[in-house]
């Protein structure tokens, strides 16, 4: 089994959904939790569902959006040894699609500030303390609509995650002396889509069901744990067989 103990795991936008999954795989690792979302009653909630489930959990609300209020929140944390940049929207209202062509620049901006600008930010505040400890996992969940693109009314989310992407493949380059990986996860559907479409999409899959938090998160520690450390730049599709490539 991965074994995470000792260190300590930064989830954004951890207060449900992937990112509250990914935490739990984490947490059954070993790894101490620092329970990041934008709203402090829904990073609360995630770790009171963590420590009943016997994990140490700590909220840490901020906004990734924010890299004054990002460096402020972590310069009172423990020392984050893995950042998982998870925080992001796909749309204006959640999951909503919206052909490009109808969008107004406000909204791109809000898009690629939480998208984008999230993982420079937490990225930024981390480095200086793993390049000091010689040691750091920087990961990234991005999506399939960045690695291939997937289907219409996603332009600037896909834009988003694959600059996002393209941004740690290049990170990878810089830290890798310093004993830090930096990689990338592409997700496929996951369960989090309408239940009118839910059987729908699932249909598509080649596993016949849509992803879960768990899904991702036992990749992710994967490429958090000591046994990857050879893997490095990466971009690893965790989507049940979709848009192989």
């Amino acid at each position: 089994m991965l074994d995470l103990t000792g260190k300590t795991a930064l989830i954004t936008g951890a207060g449900r959904g992937v990112g509250l999954g990914i935490a739990h795989v984490l947490g059954q690792q070993g790894a101490r939790l620092l329970i990041n979302d934008l709203f402090p009653e829904r990073a609360e909630q995630a770790c009171k569902e963590l420590t009943a489930a016997g994990m140490s959990a700590s909220a840490l609300p901020f906004d990734a959006t924010d890299y004054e209020a990002v460096a402020t929140a972590l310069a009172s944390s423990p020392v984050v040894d893995i950042l998982v940049n998870n925080a992001g929207v796909p749309g204006r209202e959640g999951m909503q699609l919206q052909a490009f062509e109808d969008t107004a620049p406000s909204e791109w901006h809000a898009l690629v500030d939480v998208n984008l600008y999230g993982t420079l930010n937490c990225t930024h505040a981390v480095l200086p303390g793993m390049r000091e400890r010689g040691w750091g996992r920087i990961l990234v969940v991005s999506s399939d609509a960045g690695r291939v693109g997937t289907r219409t009314g996603v332009c600037i989310y896909g834009a988003c995650k694959a600059a996002a992407v393209h941004f740690i493949r290049n990170l990878s380059q810089e830290v890798a002396r310093a004993g830090i990986t930096a990689n990338a996860v592409a997700l496929g559907p996951m369960d989090n889509l309408t239940e009118d479409i839910v059987e729908l999409v699932a249909r598509g899959v080649p596993v016949k069901r849509l992803g879960t938090g768990e899904d991702v998160g036992n990749a992710i520690a994967y490429l958090a744990s000591d046994e990857a450390a050879w893997v490095t730049g990466q971009l690893l599709p965790v989507n049940g067989g979709l848009n192989p490539s």
